[in-house]
């Protein structure tokens, strides 16, 4: 529920023009629900994920106003950002798989 709201509210934009096109790839609840670890990813080079990492932070009370407005919830979660290497990662493997496919064909 909270990622389909994070991802409603960055869909609908923000103000802050450190955060773009942010994905919410994943949220993870405490126990408790108390905290939230949010995880997202953004396009882009490294010096963009840190302007939208350091976007985030900042806009870390909004959301969390925007998600316990709407969820109404008896606590609202506190919430914690990660990037989220995965989509890097396979990104990388689907380079060195083409990077091998490519000198498999040259020999």
């Amino acid at each position: 529920m909270v990622q389909q709201l994070l991802g409603e509210i960055f869909a609908r934009g923000m103000r802050d023009p450190r955060i773009g096109l942010v994905t919410i790839t994943g949220v993870k609840m405490s126990p408790d629900l108390r905290e939230a670890r949010v995880y997202w990813t953004v396009h882009g080079d490294p010096e963009v994920r840190k302007h939208t990492a350091r976007g985030l932070e900042n806009a870390r009370g909004y959301l969390r106003h925007e998600i316990g407005f709407d969820l109404k919830l008896r606590v609202t979660p506190d919430l914690h950002f990660t990037y989220d290497e995965a989509i890097d990662r396979g990104e990388r493997i689907e380079q060195l798989i083409r990077q091998v496919h490519d000198e498999d064909k040259g020999r």
